[in-house]
């Protein structure tokens, strides 16, 4: 079975349990794949709000989150399918990282989990929208 792919959204909001944070949680319970950009949306998040980057890395150790994430290096395959992606989403007004978690589940034919309704109107990945 594929690992699917967390966009930062995602796994934010199983962070802070907001709504979806329970099919975050299941997708998380079988693993799941993130890539270093979305990984590191998720770690300015929590700085913004106070939270150390190291004190946020110590307690996602400490609860396990980083046995279930897998944390993918945005490679040169990565770059380039990210870049095709930009003519195809403009109207979306994805940015970098959102075109970097597509990127990773068209390259790896996974299912990408996210909480940007936007998401559903793109066609060849397939999304899961948490909310």
């Amino acid at each position: 079975m594929k690992k699917p792919v967390l966009d930062a959204s995602a796994l934010l909001a199983f962070l802070f349990n907001e709504h979806g944070a329970e099919i975050v949680e299941k997708e998380l319970s079988q693993g799941a794949l993130i890539t270093t950009v979305n990984f590191c949306e998720v770690l300015s998040k929590l700085e913004e709000r106070g939270v150390p980057v190291n004190d946020a890395c110590e307690h996602f150790l400490s609860r396990g989150l980083l046995y279930a994430l897998e944390i993918v290096d945005f490679d040169i395959e990565q770059a380039k399918e990210a870049a095709r992606l930009r003519t195809r989403t403009r109207s979306l007004g994805l940015s970098l990282g959102d075109r970097a978690c597509l990127a990773l589940a068209s390259l790896t034919g996974s299912t990408a989990i996210t909480a940007d309704v936007s998401w559903k109107d793109i066609e060849g990945i397939d999304v899961k929208n948490i909310r």
